[in-house]
């Protein structure tokens, strides 16, 4: 389905909003009337989706929708716009981000400003105009679950077992849960031995970090796959090989330069495709947690429309 053929292709029908409250740690809650008033003077009619957790916001995105919604804007961060994009992905509905939480990695690298109510200022102009513009988004199907879509980066590899270790503790509460976890996952690092096939070519590698991205950061500016386009139809595959504790904890922080590529046990590649297995890791996209390996990640080009 294209945009030109979606009911959503008419002056007259609403924009969709889903707004996330906690996100950024609430900082941004009293945002919300404004940004619905600087939406609304795209000129369409705005309607505020209901949703109590993550699996109903996702759900409310699809039965908006269903329902004829003329475009799709997300308030939050790349959590909250991950739930989203499952509904409008492949659809030709426009999609709006508006960054407001901890992580605005995809909204940053797609181009839209990181003050929410400028970003909500430059949704309204493409909506008043009829503007969008494609990008792409990847695709991530596995033998065991529904496929998925994300828009920033997957992480396979030590981020991406760190994250699952934190969701598992029950203390600390905030970012110190994710300093604990960071700090009993190195305890424990290993590198594990991964099977890749990029475009159909088979590699065998023991790696400690894998990404693969249709943008550059994950985390909140951690630039894993610095030269990831999500414009130019292919993914960008980064992998960490057998780096140690002292060394990955030394090019740990070169990642928010993009600077970590340069190490010679960095590898990057940039495919159509990539299949993924290694035993025991379960992937996180746009940092929120996914399927479990194996999986199958495929550009898909011009998969979403954004209004900018």
């Amino acid at each position: 389905m294209t945009a030109e053929d979606h009911p959503g292709s008419t002056p007259d029908t609403p924009v969709a909003v889903l707004a996330n409250p906690t996100a950024g740690r609430g900082r941004n809650r009293g945002l919300l009337v404004p940004l619905l008033s600087r939406l609304a003077t795209g000129g369409r009619p705005v309607r505020l989706l209901e949703a109590g957790s993550a699996d109903e916001a996702e759900a409310a995105c699809h039965a908006a929708v269903a329902e004829g919604a003329g475009a799709l804007v997300a308030v939050g961060g790349d959590g909250t716009l991950h739930r989203a994009l499952q509904a409008v992905a492949g659809t030709g509905i426009p999609f709006g981000p508006v960054p407001a939480g901890t992580g605005n990695d995809f909204a940053a690298d797609t181009g839209y400003p990181p003050d929410p109510l400028a970003a909500a200022e430059v949704i309204a102009a493409a909506l008043r105009a009829g503007r969008s513009h494609p990008v792409d988004l990847a695709r991530l199907t596995s033998p065991t679950g529904p496929p998925r879509w994300y828009g920033a980066v997957l992480a396979a590899g030590f981020d991406a077992i760190v994250n699952e270790r934190a969701n598992r503790m029950r203390w600390p509460r905030g970012r110190r849960r994710y300093d604990l976890a960071i700090l009993v996952e190195l305890a424990r690092l290993r590198p594990r031995r991964y099977k890749l096939r990029l475009d159909g070519e088979p590699h065998e590698v023991d790696a400690v970090l894998v990404a693969v991205g249709n943008c550059p950061s994950y985390g909140g500016g951690m630039r894993i796959c610095p030269d990831a386009d999500p414009t130019d139809g292919l993914l960008d595959v980064v992998v960490g090989g057998r780096l140690d504790r002292r060394t990955l904890i030394r090019v740990k922080p070169s990642i928010y330069q993009g600077t970590h590529v340069r190490h010679p046990l960095v590898h990057s590649y940039r495919v159509r495709s990539v299949e993924l297995a290694a035993e025991g890791i379960t992937t996180y996209a746009d940092g929120e947690r996914s399927l479990d390996l194996p999986v199958t990640v495929t550009a898909v080009p011009g998969a979403l429309r954004l209004l900018r």
